[in-house]
């Protein structure tokens, strides 16, 4: 059985971070253009790329004087993977109950 990683929602739950996300998933971007799509400083948005990195959830990329962000679609996947495994449990075992003593 797949286990879903709670460090992983846990740090999805966040709203800029989910923001920051769905942003990553449409292109590679800097941080100054995450400054500027979420309106956050520039210090607020490196503390939440940094979350997102050591979750493996996002991926950096050096451009000159630049680091690009990246979101890692696989770590994505397995996560929603997870998910669905738990949905599918839930649909098959939707009538068992454990009695009560």
């Amino acid at each position: 059985m797949m286990s879903v990683r709670s460090d992983v929602l846990r740090v999805l739950a966040d709203p800029l971070r989910a923001r920051i996300v769905e942003l990553l998933a449409r292109e590679s971007l800097c941080t100054c253009h995450l400054v500027e799509e979420t309106g956050a400083s520039q210090t607020n948005v490196s503390n939440h790329l940094r979350s997102l990195r050591e979750a493996g959830l996002v991926s950096a990329e050096p451009a000159g004087r630049y680091t690009y962000y990246r979101l890692n679609a696989e770590a994505v996947r397995t996560l929603a993977a997870s998910l669905s495994a738990l949905a599918d449990i839930a649909d098959v075992q939707a009538e068992t109950r454990r009695p009560c003593q």
